[in-house]
C-alpha cells in the first residue's frame, strides 16, 4: 500500500473497531441479563454468570461483525468526505479503486475472522457454554438446597437450610430421609458439599442424628463431623443435547446418527453448515454497500445523507433475506446455493455503482435536437 492508503486504511479501522466493540458490549449486556438465572435461582457466583456471558459472544459475531463494519465505515468514510481527504486523495492521483482498496482489506479482515469464528470459535464455545448449563441444572447441591424452602428430593429425602453463605457454607441445616420402616432425621449447625474420592458428599458439622424405627426404638447420636453420602440419589439419566450451533462444520454436513434428534433433520443441519461458511460474506456486501454510499456518486454540496439512508435500507433488507434464506433451506436443499449467491450478488452490484461513470449523460432528447438543430442551420446556409 502507498502511504495514502495506509492512511486511509487506519481511518477507517479504527471507527470499524469501535463500532465492533459497541456491538459487542450490547451483547454482553444482553447475555448477562439473560445469565442472571444462574444466580438468582441456581446459587451460582458472579464468575460463572462471567463466563457463561462471554462464552455466548462468539456466535453474535456473525451478525455483530458484518453491522459493525458498516456503520463504522460509514462513520469514517463521511468524516473523510467531509474534510475533503478523499477529494485530496483523487486529486494526487489515485484513481477510484486505489482509493477504496484500503476499506475492501479491512472487509477481507474481518471476512477471515468471521469465518475462523463460526468454523473453530463458537461450536467450542456453545459446547462449553451448554456443558456448564447442563451441569448447573443438573447440580445435587442447586436441587437438593433452597435458602429457607424445604426441598422434597429423590427417594423420600427432604433438606432444610435456613440460611446460604457466598462461599457455599449452609447454616442450620436439617435433614429428613423415610426408608421403609424407619425414619431418619440429621441436623447440623453447619453444612458443606464436598466430593470425596470422586463421589458426592453432605458434610454435617456440630449436630445430630436420629433414627426412628416402626417398633419404637429410637437411636441418637451426637457428632462434630459426619459425611453424608449422596450417591444414591444422584441417579441421573439425562445426557446434554448439543443443537445445531453447537456442533462441528464436519457434524454438520455429514451428520452422525446421534446428531440426529427426534427435532433435528438432515436439511437444518446442512443450512446451519453453509450458513457458517456464508455469513462472512456480507462483511464485502457491507462495505461495498459503504462504499457506494459515499464515493458511487458526484460531488454533493447539500451531503450524503439521502444516499447513506438508502444504502442502509438496502443492506438491511439484504441481511433480513440472507437470515430469510438460511431458515427456508433447512426444508429446500438447493436453496444453500443462494445463500452463497446472495451476498457476492450484492457485493457485485454495490460495486458497479461504486465503479460507474459519473459523469453526466446526455439525454437522447437533447441529442435528437442537437442534431436536428445542425441540420436545419446546414439547410439554411
Amino acid at each position: 500500500m502507498t502511504l495514502i492508503q495506509r492512511y486511509l486504511f487506519r481511518q477507517i479501522v479504527l471507527p470499524v473497531a469501535a463500532a465492533c466493540a459497541a456491538l459487542v458490549g450490547i451483547g454482553l449486556l444482553s447475555q448477562s441479563l439473560e445469565q442472571l438465572e444462574f444466580i438468582v435461582e441456581r446459587g451460582q457466583s458472579l464468575a460463572t454468570m462471567a463466563i457463561l456471558t462471554l462464552l455466548a459472544v462468539p456466535l453474535l459475531v456473525s451478525v455483530i461483525l458484518p453491522i459493525g463494519l458498516f456503520v463504522g465505515a460509514l462513520i469514517a468514510l463521511t468524516r473523510l468526505q467531509r474534510e475533503q481527504e478523499l477529494t485530496a486523495a483523487f486529486a494526487s492521483g489515485l484513481s477510484r479503486w486505489a482509493v477504496a482498496a484500503p476499506a475492501l482489506r479491512i472487509a477481507t479482515i474481518v471476512v477471515l475472522l468471521a469465518l475462523f469464528s463460526n468454523l473453530f470459535v463458537q461450536p467450542w464455545a456453545q459446547r462449553t457454554a451448554r456443558d456448564m448449563a447442563f451441569a448447573i441444572r443438573t447440580d445435587l447441591a442447586a436441587l437438593l438446597v433452597e435458602e429457607g424452602q424445604f426441598v422434597q428430593g429423590p427417594d423420600g429425602l427432604t433438606v432444610y437450610v435456613q440460611q446460604i453463605e457466598q462461599n457455599g457454607l449452609m447454616k442450620n441445616l436439617f435433614v429428613y430421609l423415610e426408608d421403609g420402616e424407619k425414619v431418619r432425621t440429621w441436623d447440623a449447625s453447619e453444612a458443606r458439599f464436598e466430593r470425596l474420592d470422586g463421589l458426592p458428599y453432605l458434610i454435617l458439622l456440630n449436630g445430630s442424628a436420629q433414627e426412628y424405627s416402626s417398633r419404637g426404638v429410637l437411636n441418637q447420636l451426637s457428632f462434630n463431623r459426619l459425611p453424608f453420602d449422596l450417591t444414591p440419589f444422584t441417579s441421573n439419566t439425562e445426557r446434554v443435547r448439543y443443537k445445531p450451533a453447537d456442533m462441528w462444520l464436519t457434524q454438520l454436513l455429514n451428520p452422525a446418527p446421534a446428531d440426529l434428534g427426534a427435532e433435528t433433520t438432515h436439511g437444518e443441519l446442512a443450512a446451519e453448515g453453509h450458513a457458517r461458511l456464508s455469513s462472512p460474506l456480507y462483511a464485502l456486501t457491507a462495505m461495498a454497500f459503504a462504499l457506494s454510499a459515499l464515493m458511487g456518486g458526484g460531488f454533493s454540496r447539500t451531503g450524503y445523507t439521502t444516499r447513506i439512508a438508502k444504502a442502509s435500507a438496502a443492506f438491511l433488507i439484504v441481511r433480513v433475506l440472507g437470515y430469510g434464506l438460511a431458515a427456508a433451506s433447512a426444508w429446500n436443499g438447493w436453496l444453500n446455493v443462494l445463500q452463497y449467491a446472495a451476498p457476492v450478488l450484492f457485493a457485485a452490484l454495490a460495486l458497479r455503482l461504486l465503479f460507474r461513470d459519473v459523469r453526466p449523460r446526455a439525454r437522447l432528447r437533447d441529442v435528437m435536437r442537437g442534431l436536428i438543430g445542425r441540420r436545419v442551420r446546414a439547410g439554411v446556409a
